[in-house]
Formats: structure tokens, sequence, C-alpha cells
């Protein structure tokens, strides 16, 4: 059994153990209660630069957005306003395999081996493969990103990863457990999944998904590629500082997080997954809301793609998604057909924002602290660089990237954590620091995450390591 930690999770909040009968679900705030709660966000608590919320039911769909284009764009962003909307591509990428499953193209049990080819080898572990249904539901042992992805560039990092280094990945890497014995969040696995549909259809991903799924349910605003219309409407992606930062582009890993998209086509894709609007991919859909397994956090399971997070009496199918930019979250209540889209353009969650929209026995997160950051030498950086280990499958991976720390935990997104002294460090996305401590011959020999009032030991691990970048 996994110990509990009370580190932040990859969009999971904690979850009130009170159940409620399904008549008393919370009506979705109105117009104004959501420009208020908006108006906080942005303009009190400085946590993004600007957001539209997007809410539909049986009685139709409303778009509310606050805040501005970027921060030398006053324009206030609306429904047809653009943004990265990160892993809530791997939606996308679960309901093309349910298609190619319901066209009987594939299986789900089909080993992603024979899709890829004899050129490619896929690992393996006590003769067990890894299929499709793994790819898509985290259980393929991959690690959440190849050991092999250094990019040349950190504004930009999926953009050089190429296919024949995932193919070299695969043919080098050794399974380290078997294969669906844990789940765990893998931006390479979807990404696999995404790819080697397209291979078997003798295309690329961007063409398949738009083919097979966009252009059905007339989503003419989702795309890879940006028309010169969707570029003027393209809303400036922001660091948790509010700093602009460049747009993220992923050629090979495209399945995991590559689609840009507007609250108005997500609201449609909600519709067509609530059965509100009639559409060819009903059936794909439908397979991708069933609950296969159980998925790391409190009372989550996992479909084709979707998290389903169960609590007050309800489930919630959802999924988040994050790039260097921007925040975003789609989630729906299949009984109830309600759902909720909340697209940002800051790096700072709005997974919160959106179960409460859904559900206001959800709160809001407080937002941490205020801290100052102080000048320290970044060449200090170096010697925290590594992993460190809370408990078995828990660690702690910390790298540099310029003049920047940033830490990544199993199973979550990485983030930037900033120097209150040359030792301890901040996070300024939850109320969370960590501590560098060193042995007596001065070398770092672990570190202690502060958190909730705990403070958590992680020792040192001999292998140094490397960091992947998260979405």
């Amino acid at each position: 059994m996994i110990r509990r930690f009370s580190v932040f999770c990859f969009g999971f909040l904690t979850v009130s153990a009170v159940c409620f009968p399904v008549q008393d679900v919370p009506a979705i705030p109105t117009d104004a209660e959501i420009r208020q709660v908006l108006a906080e966000r942005i303009d009190e608590q400085k946590r993004s630069v600007g957001i539209v919320v997007g809410v539909v039911g049986p009685e139709g769909r409303r778009v509310v957005g606050y805040g501005s284009l970027a921060a030398d764009d006053p324009a206030t962003p609306d429904g047809d306003a653009v943004y990265e909307i990160g892993s809530i591509t791997k939606a996308f990428t679960a309901i093309l395999l349910a298609d190619l499953v319901e066209e009987g193209a594939v299986e789900l049990e089909m080993p992603v081996q024979r899709l890829l080819g004899p050129d490619v080898t896929v690992p393996t572990r006590n003769g067990a493969e890894i299929t499709l249904l793994h790819l898509t539901t985290h259980s393929s042992g991959l690690p959440r990103m190849p050991d092999n992805f250094r990019p040349a560039d950190a504004g930009n990092p999926y953009a050089d990863y190429t296919v024949a280094q995932l193919y070299e990945f695969l043919s080098s890497h050794e399974l380290q457990r078997d294969i669906g014995a844990e789940v765990e969040y893998s931006n390479l696995g979807t990404g696999l999944l995404g790819h080697a549909l397209a291979v078997s259809q003798e295309t690329d991903y961007e063409t398949l998904v738009s083919e097979r799924l966009l252009e059905p349910l007339a989503m003419a605003d989702t795309s890879v590629t940006l028309s010169s219309s969707q570029q003027e409407r393209l809303a400036t992606g922001h660091s948790v500082q509010l700093r602009p930062v460049a747009n993220w582009d992923l050629p090979t890993l495209a399945g995991a997080g590559a689609l840009r998209s507007t609250v108005n086509d997500m609201l449609t894709f909600v519709e067509a997954n609530l059965g509100l609007r009639e559409s060819p991919l009903q059936v794909a859909m439908a397979a991708t809301h069933a609950p296969r397994r159980d998925f790391p956090g409190p009372n989550m399971r996992i479909g084709l793609g979707w998290v389903i997070r169960g609590g007050h009496g309800r489930e919630l199918h959802w999924h988040n998604g994050g790039t260097g930019g921007y925040r975003s979250f789609l989630g729906f209540d299949l009984e109830s057909k309600t759902g909720v889209v909340v697209l940002s353009n800051s790096t700072d969650s709005v997974d919160d924002l959106g179960f409460h929209l859904l559900d206001s026995r959800y709160p809001l997160v407080i937002p941490p602290a205020i801290r100052t950051a102080v000048e320290v030498d970044p060449a200090v950086f170096d010697d925290y660089v590594g992993r460190y280990q809370l408990m078995e499958n828990v660690v702690f991976t910390v790298t540099r990237e310029d003049d920047g720390l940033f830490v990544h935990i199993t199973g979550q997104p990485r983030f930037q954590v900033f120097p209150e002294s040359e030792a301890k460090y901040f996070y300024r996305v939850v109320d969370a620091q960590i501590t560098f401590g060193r042995a007596e011959d001065g070398s770092v020999d672990h570190l202690v995450l502060h958190q909730g009032g705990r403070d958590q030991r992680a020792e040192r691990m001999e292998d140094a390591g490397s960091g992947g970048v998260d979405q």
C-alpha cells in the first residue's frame, strides 16, 4: 500500500467525505458570480492575465471572459480567443482510439508494437507487451517523459524532439515495473499512442484528429497549426510571474498536448460528450467515459483518457492541461448534463475554479501567502540538482534551467521554486516550501518539504537523474 503524503497534486483537490443526493446538486453560478470570481483571481490575486469560462447544460451555453489577451493588449478575451489546451488533447487522442476501435481498424488490447512495425522495438517485460489500452490509461509502465528528452530551447521544449529520438528511446528503455501493474501519468505514453494511431492510418496526428474528430464536430477553431485568423485571436501565454512566454510545439508527441482551441469550440466538444449535440462520435465518446481502473488521487478513476472524480454523490469526468504559458480545465457531469470549460493565459492552475463552477461544494483554493524572492548566485543550484526519494514511488527531481530551479514530484507537474535563502525555496503556485540539507562533509544529501504544518524529508538518491518537462 502506498502511504498518502501531503504534497500538491496534478489537478487533485481534497474531496469531502460528505455525500449528497444528486437532486441537491448546486446550480452553476450566474454570469455575474463567475465574473466576480474571475475579477478576484486576476485583479486581486494576480494569478492570470485573462480567463474565459464556458458553461453548458440542457438550457444552453454561456461564456464569460475577464482580463486581457496579453499584458500589453487590453482586449477582453471572449469565446473565440485561442488558447493552448495542453493535456486536454489526451481526451481527443482517447476518442480517436475509441473511434478506430469502433471501426474495427484497431483493438484496445492490440500491442502498440503492431502499429509501429518491425523497425521499431517497443519495450516488453516478463513476456507482456504494451497495448493501446495501457497507453490511454497511463498503465504502460513507461515513464512520464523519455530520458533522452533534452530540449535545446526550454521555452519551447518539445519542438526539437524527433520521431527518431522517440524510437531510439523505446528501443533502449528497460521498463522498471510490470506492464499494467500501476497507473502513472505519462505524456510519453499518450504521445506515443497518438503517433502510433497516425502511423496505422498512414497520416500524421494533426490530419487524423482533424478528419476524424474536429471536422465531424464542426470545431473549426481547434487545431495544431493556427490559421492567420486564429493567430490574430491567440491569447499570449504568461508565466506564473505574468511575464509573456513562447508558445509550445509538439511535433512528435502531439497526441499528448498539441491542440489549441477556444471556449466556444470546447463547449461544442462538451455538448457532444454529454449527448446534447448529435454527432457520429457518440458511440466512441461513450466508450471513453466508462471507468477502467483506479487513478492516483482521492476518489479518482480513469476511463479512456478521461479522469473520473467521485464525490458529493456525483461523478465528474474531467481533464486539465498546461503548457509554458497556459492552463486549462474541462469537466462535465453525464447525469445532470452540465459542463464547464476554463481557459487561462498563465501557468497558475485553474482546476479548483473548474470544479467549483461545476459544484460549489468543491472550494476555491486560497493562494499561498506572498513571499519575496532574494538574489542567489544560480551556481548554487547545481548543488541541488538530482533526485530525492520521499517513499518508494515518490521522488523529487530537481533540475536547473538557466537561472531557475525546478522541482518535479512523481505524478505531478514540474514547477519552479524561488529562493528565500541559499538553502530554502518556495513555490508560487501552492503554499509549500523546500529546504535543502547538507551532510557533515558539506554535500547536499536531503531535502525537506514544508507543507500543511508538516515537514517531510526526502533522501538524495545516488543517481542524479534528469527532469522532464510537464504539461
